[in-house]
C-alpha cells in the first residue's frame, strides 16, 4: 500500500506546489511593498492588480499579422508561425509600477533619486539587449544591484524609496525606452510589450527586490 500512498502524496505536492509558489511570491512582493510605507492591505491589492494586469497589453503602434520561422532546440526543429507583431505597453509590468514610482518621487530625496535613476539607466541599458523575434531581454541583477547600494549610499535615511523608483524608472528607461530605436528601424522584425512579464518583468522586479533589499 505504500507505494500507492507515496504516489498520491506525490501528486498532491506537484499539484499543490505551483499554488504554494504563488502564494509566496505575492506575500514576497507584497513585502515589499510594505516597505514603501502603503499597508499590507494596499500591497496585496497592487500585487493582484499587477499580475492581472499583466495579461492587459495597451498597443502603441498598429499589429501587423506576419508569417515567422520558430526555431527550436539550437535550429533543429523548425516551423512557420502566424503572429501578430508591433509595440505595446503592458499594464501591470510598466503602467502600474510606474504609476507608484511618481507618487512616491514627492517623498524622494531629489538628488540621490536622480542620480540614482541615471547609474541604473546605464547599468539596465548595457544589460539589455534586443532579440530578433524575442523582444528585450535582460539579467536584472545588475540594475537590482545598483539601485540597491546607491539608495543605502546616497539615501541611508529612506533607501527603500529611492531604490523602488530608481529600480523601476531605471529599467523602464535603459532597458526598453533607449532600445525603442532598434526596434522602430526594423518593426517587422518582432513584437516588443514594455513590461509583457508582468510581476516577473524586469521593471517592477528590479525595483521591488532593490527595495527590498535596502528594507532589510
Amino acid at each position: 500500500m505504500w507505494p500507492f500512498y507515496l504516489t498520491i502524496l506525490i501528486f498532491l505536492g506537484v499539484l499543490i506546489l505551483p499554488f504554494l509558489v504563488v502564494f509566496l511570491l505575492i506575500n514576497f512582493f507584497a513585502i515589499g511593498l510594505a516597505n514603501l510605507g502603503l499597508s499590507s492591505s494596499a500591497g496585496l491589492l497592487i500585487v493582484l492588480a499587477i499580475f492581472f494586469g499583466s495579461f492587459v497589453n495597451l498597443p502603441l503602434t498598429k499589429k501587423k499579422t506576419v508569417k515567422v520561422r520558430d526555431r527550436r532546440l539550437f535550429g533543429i526543429l523548425e516551423r512557420e508561425i502566424v503572429t501578430n507583431q508591433g509595440l505595446s505597453i503592458n499594464l501591470g509590468g510598466a503602467i502600474i509600477p510606474v504609476f507608484i514610482a511618481s507618487i512616491l518621487i514627492p517623498n524622494a530625496p531629489f538628488y540621490a533619486t536622480v542620480i540614482s535613476v541615471l547609474a541604473t539607466t546605464l547599468v539596465a541599458y548595457k544589460s539589455a539587449k534586443i532579440i530578433p523575434g524575442i523582444g528585450i531581454t535582460m539579467t536584472a541583477a545588475f540594475p537590482v544591484l545598483v539601485a540597491f547600494l546607491l539608495a543605502l549610499l546616497l539615501a541611508p535615511e529612506s533607501p527603500e524609496i529611492v531604490a523602488f523608483i530608481s529600480g523601476v524608472l531605471g529599467t523602464l528607461i535603459g532597458a526598453d525606452l533607449l532600445h525603442l530605436p532598434q526596434f522602430l528601424k526594423n518593426p517587422d522584425r518582432m513584437s516588443i510589450s514594455i513590461g509583457g512579464a508582468g510581476v516577473f518583468d524586469g521593471i517592477f522586479l528590479t525595483g521591488i527586490v532593490a527595495s527590498l533589499l535596502a528594507g532589510i
